[in-house]
């Protein structure tokens, strides 16, 4: 494959909406390389890279309208800083600040999810709120391959199959859910097709094509918001507390780099009279600059005292839990 290769611009897109999609990848990209230092310097705790998915989280992302909401997990920050949360909102989070990460009011992105698939049943049940509510509302609902493996993802998405909920479920597969890769995890041919079972259609696109992934994600978003129903889209190292050299091999890796999102798309920019050198260089200089400001802002922040972390979990707190912070906040 030529690496400037990409699928048909989508019908609609300029100009503009390329350059656009490629200054969020370089800004993802910077930021992850920003992160991934300050996580090994301790100035914020487990980070989950996303070099290589840029395409993946960017071309998906831009399919949405500011009206839809959006439910990340963990790798999908950069979802949400294209859709308005600051990105120092993120590093306060990765930095553990309490409401770190929280989308300002007005802008739909649900806070990142940790816990692996939870948050499915949560997007399904967002979805189908829009649709009672006759709302022309969409959701799109990222996940990993490891998620399919929970029984949140199959109660969610035979939720989303009986109710038609306005829902796009997008996974992105990286083969891997932690060390345990795709092929020990189930005997489906794909992740895709696993729809079927639930009576919506699934597909598999190019998850390294910026523009395929947009493509398929705004099929998919504009046939749930006309009450087609869902969709599930297939898109093909972890965490910073994670070593995939452990169980990934060289070949695996240098194979998948040489299709790496970011130097395919400038690529087929340059190919087509979109970007120069000049642009290059100081596309790279203004991420950096934006990436830098962003660190500044969130450690300029008071630390969040740990006690904190008691006072949104119940409504009334049992004792038990009253007792437990007076403990960390080092009461009598």
């Amino acid at each position: 494959m030529e690496p400037h290769v990409m699928a048909q611009v989508p019908a609609g897109l300029t100009r503009d909406d390329l350059l656009r999609l490629y200054r969020w990848m370089v800004v993802g990209r910077v930021f992850d390389e920003r992160a991934v230092a300050l996580q090994r310097q301790g100035r914020i705790g487990t980070y989950g890279p996303i070099s290589g998915q840029e395409a993946a989280i960017v071309g998906s992302a831009a399919a949405v309208r500011a009206q839809d909401w959006i439910f990340p997990t963990y790798r999908e920050f950069l979802a949400g800083m294209m859709h308005g949360v600051p990105i120092s909102r993120y590093l306060l989070l990765f930095r553990g600040a309490i409401g770190g990460g929280a989308a300002p009011e007005g802008i739909n992105v649900y806070p990142i999810a940790i816990s692996i698939g939870t948050h499915i049943p949560h997007a399904v049940g967002a979805a189908w709120a829009a649709r009672l509510l006759r709302h022309e509302t969409v959701v799109l609902a990222y996940f990993g391959d490891g998620a399919t493996s929970k029984g949140d993802f199959h109660e969610a998405l035979n939720f989303a199959g009986v109710f038609k909920v306005p829902a796009v479920f997008l996974c992105v597969n990286n083969q891997w859910a932690i060390s345990v890769p795709r092929s020990a995890q189930t005997a489906s041919a794909t992740l895709a097709q696993k729809a079927a079972a639930y009576g919506f259609d699934g597909v598999q696109v190019d998850g390294m094509d910026v523009l395929a992934v947009y493509a398929a994600t705004r099929a998919a978003v504009d046939r749930a918001r006309a009450g087609g129903g869902p969709m599930l889209i297939e898109l093909g190292p972890h965490t910073t507390a994670d070593d995939p050299a452990r169980y990934r091999g060289d070949e695996e890796v240098g194979r998948w780099r040489e299709l790496d999102p970011i130097p395919r798309m400038r690529a087929y920019l340059a190919a087509e009279g979109l970007w120069t050198d000049e642009a290059e260089a100081q596309l790279w200089e203004d991420a950096r600059g934006q990436i830098a400001q962003a660190v500044a802002a969130a450690e300029a922040e008071p630390p969040s005292s740990p006690a904190a972390m008691f006072d949104h979990a119940y409504a009334r707190p049992p004792a038990t839990v009253i007792e437990q912070r007076r403990a960390v906040a080092g009461e009598a």
